[in-house]
């Protein structure tokens, strides 16, 4: 599975920025779909993710009431929609995908395969 993602730039806080990140090789049907970040001088974390099955999202904390993950199978194609952004938002955001990943592990990211090239979102204040 190769993942391409799109849809960064910049926005004042308040503003809201769709992701994108698009599969192709193969169908991402029976895959976890996540949604990484990553901020200079810290580690990647848990954005949100689809289970395997599709049948659950999941989401961080953080995040939780101002994002959300959806998916187009026609186009196999993952969407992040980012509302209220807050500065803190600052990011790279990453897709990831992995088809034997267990419900335990979805915000973990070594438990990913699969990984997309990152796209910058940057949140002015």
């Amino acid at each position: 599975v190769q993942l391409q993602a799109s849809g960064g730039g910049l926005v004042q806080a308040g503003g809201s920025l769709r992701l994108s990140c698009a599969a192709s090789g193969r169908t991402f049907s029976g895959y976890a779909m996540g949604w990484f970040r990553q901020a200079p001088g810290k580690e990647r974390e848990f954005v949100a993710a689809f289970s395997r099955t599709g049948g659950s999202t999941h989401y961080a904390d953080s995040v939780k009431g101002r994002f959300t993950i959806s998916r187009d199978n026609a186009k196999n194609t993952v969407y992040l929609q980012m509302n209220s952004l807050k500065p803190e938002d600052t990011a790279v955001y990453y897709c990831a995908a992995d088809k034997s990943i267990i419900l335990s592990s979805l915000r973990a990211p070594a438990a990913y395969d699969y990984w997309g090239q990152g796209t910058q979102v940057t949140v002015s204040s």
